[in-house]
């Protein structure tokens, strides 16, 4: 073959491959399908949200959620997964330019181990569950982890058990620094026995640990449910918040089937300069595919506000 032949066909080459570099995983096995949404947020849906539509397979799956244009997913039990299928989808998350939201740190304190307690022999099964998050955290390229606290300790005063769930996350704390991860605690409405309730709570909890790798994940759901005023309470611990999830209320389903006005909070984050994830921790309203769609034509409709 002649030289310039060849530098013409290696030309033309690269060319192709560098265009089909760009194209979603949909477009490669379907000429027809549409290209993804644009978000202007980091949606993150999790396993079996687009199942009817993607297949059971979990890989299958978060392909055809970078196919739809979320850039973000999450996983609350990454770490009772493989580790194969760990390493796999961490490999499917970065080949698809896909942030790895939170997971669970598996036994991270719950109410049989609470952290307000201050029991030796709790916070040695937080901290290892802490220990193994690391290695989890580094198959699948995340950054966040969630920690729920547990419960109240009822029998000691208010004041000792914030004291003892702040000196036991700083031990976590001192975990995650050096790896650049962050865990993020998670007040939640499920039961008056959960000792982390509310935002400004969760914002002097991590005031006191004074720690770049303890945040709060701001739960809109959650938080609706307890305290109300979303914008004026997000904006008072915003310095603390490093992740935040979604569900509307009630029924803890998309955006749109319930009383949350999440277009005009989205808007506010956005205004905030909010980069990181917000995980779509919420069941689907319908069922079957056309209930999966209404999932993604709802995030469409309400990220909308610009």
């Amino acid at each position: 073959m002649k030289r310039r032949n060849f530098i013409q066909k290696t030309a033309l080459t690269s060319g192709a491959l560098s265009l089909s570099s760009g194209l979603s995983y949909a477009n490669l096995t379907n000429p027809t399908a549409k290209a993804p949404h644009h978000f202007n947020l980091k949606y993150a849906p999790h396993l079996g949200m687009f199942k009817e539509l993607a297949g059971d397979d979990p890989i299958d799956q978060i392909n055809f959620m970078a196919d739809q244009g979320f850039t973000a997913f999450e996983d609350n039990g990454m770490m009772g997964r493989d580790i194969a299928l760990q390493t796999k989808m961490g490999e499917t998350l970065a080949k698809r330019g896909m942030t790895m939201g939170v997971f669970v740190v598996d036994k991270g304190g719950n109410m049989a181990n609470t952290l307000a307690a201050g029991k030796q022999e709790y916070l040695d099964i937080f901290l290892d569950g802490c220990k193994r998050a690391v290695e989890v955290a580094k198959r699948v390229n995340a950054k966040w982890m969630t920690v729920v606290p547990g419960g109240f300790e009822r029998n000691l005063p208010i004041g000792v058990q914030d004291g003892n769930v702040i000196e036991a996350l700083k031990r976590g704390a001192e975990i995650f620094e050096p790896h650049g991860l962050v865990m993020v605690l998670e007040p939640l409405s499920d039961s008056p026995d959960l000792y982390l309730q509310n935002s400004d709570q969760t914002y002097m909890i991590c005031k006191g640990v004074d720690s770049p790798s303890c945040k709060i994940l701001f739960d809109i759901y959650h938080m609706q449910k307890t305290e109300g005023h979303l914008i004026h309470n997000m904006d008072l611990t915003w310095d603390e918040i490093g992740y935040i999830q979604i569900g509307d209320n009630p029924g803890r389903k998309e955006p749109t089937t319930g009383e949350i006005n999440y277009k005009n909070v989205f808007k506010w984050i956005y205004e905030k300069g909010f980069e990181g994830v917000l995980g779509m921790e919420h069941g689907n309203s319908k069922q079957g595919k056309a209930g999966e769609q209404a999932v993604i034509d709802a995030y469409i409709q309400e990220d909308s506000f610009l």
